[in-house]
């Protein structure tokens, strides 16, 4: 396929005599201006761009400038096409991110070896480029099935939480998106993946996978020593996490997973487990996740009990905000409460 080259000078001759040199080889639209040139890339993608430093309306290392701070042209390779002739304009042409800075006048063969090396690089960048983000989605795709697997393995062992691990999954990526809406905990939540924090709380309850059945499965109410060994399920699956990562290496995906499995149970008034944290002494993804773990449970029914109505789970998250509930979360939440009531109906229907 032809490429396609941007010429950009406010000189007539120049413009005349570049794209004589260029338009047997390559498609060349000539722009008169810099902001020509931005009229031009609303319509069309060159492959390169051949730009003039000294230019009345905008000068090329402006232009450059606004080139890089756009997320859709920044890509664009860029040779400075120049009559200055001094090391200091060179290097600062290569410094504002331009692959290559060419004098006037030019050497027609030199000019034309250098497009030719510089559109190849590209080209293969955009090849590896390509091929890297194919076996990212690849293993993206196979780490999404070994967790979905996973939790698989665990929810089918708990005859009590069908379909909890989807629900919350949803809950949760929508009170993350409504927490950023807010500001709340934003400059925190910024630095995370958010749909890789949402895809590795499926792993929640992965600890429960040690749990005996005879416990995991009780239609009544656990005694307190059934219930002490329930609660070991935020460490073991802290624990199995970690050997994961030991066998397969560290990721973002694991280490959220970990964070979330070991903190979920944990309570803003320190009377959690494992550890009785409190406060912002609990991760703030353990705290997001307790939230929407509780929820779902109270609105599901289990064989010691009836599910509870939306707007009576509701209340009871309300109530429990500074105690069991981080106060700011639990707000956001009810304040959500109808898109929450709506997804339920979804997903339970």
């Amino acid at each position: 396929m032809e490429k396609m080259i941007f010429l950009v000078d406010d000189n007539s001759s120049n413009l005349t005599s570049v794209e004589e040199v260029l338009s047997k080889q390559y498609r060349t639209i000539a722009l008169a201006s810099a902001p020509q040139m931005f009229e031009a890339l609303e319509k069309f993608r060159p492959d390169l761009i051949l730009l003039d430093v000294d230019m009345l309306e905008m000068s090329g290392f402006d232009a450059m400038k606004r080139l890089k701070k756009s997320g859709k042209y920044a890509e664009i390779p860029v040779i400075f096409l120049t009559g200055r002739n001094d090391t200091e304009s060179e290097a600062y042409g290569i410094e504002l991110g331009a692959v290559d800075f060419i004098m006037k006048p030019f050497s027609r063969p030199v000019l034309l070896n250098r497009i030719k090396n510089h559109l190849h690089i590209d080209e293969m960048i955009r090849e590896r480029t390509a091929q890297l983000l194919e076996r990212t989605e690849k293993l993206s795709r196979i780490q999404n099935g070994i967790v979905g697997t996973m939790a698989d393995l665990v929810e089918n062992r708990d005859q009590n939480t069908g379909g909890h691990i989807d629900r919350t999954t949803v809950y949760m990526k929508t009170l993350i998106e409504a927490m950023l809406a807010q500001g709340l905990y934003a400059e925190e939540i910024n630095d995370w993946q958010v749909d890789t924090v949402v895809s590795s709380a499926r792993l929640h309850d992965v600890g429960k996978i040690v749990i005996p059945d005879s416990i995991l499965n009780k239609p009544g109410a656990l005694t307190k020593e059934e219930f002490d060994i329930m609660k070991t399920h935020a460490i073991e699956g802290e624990r199995i996490i970690k050997k994961t990562i030991l066998r397969t290496g560290d990721s973002e995906f694991l280490q959220y997973a970990k964070v979330i499995a070991v903190s979920h149970h944990e309570r803003w008034d320190g009377a959690g487990y494992p550890f009785g944290m409190k406060a912002a002494e609990i991760p703030l993804m353990g705290r997001i996740m307790a939230v929407i773990d509780v929820y779902d449970a109270l609105v599901s029914d289990r064989p010691y009990k009836k599910a509870f109505p939306h707007e009576e789970a509701i209340k009871i998250i309300t109530d429990a905000a500074g105690r069991h509930f981080d106060p700011q979360i639990a707000k956001v939440f009810v304040e959500i409460k109808k898109r929450i009531a709506d997804l339920k109906a979804k997903l339970v229907s």
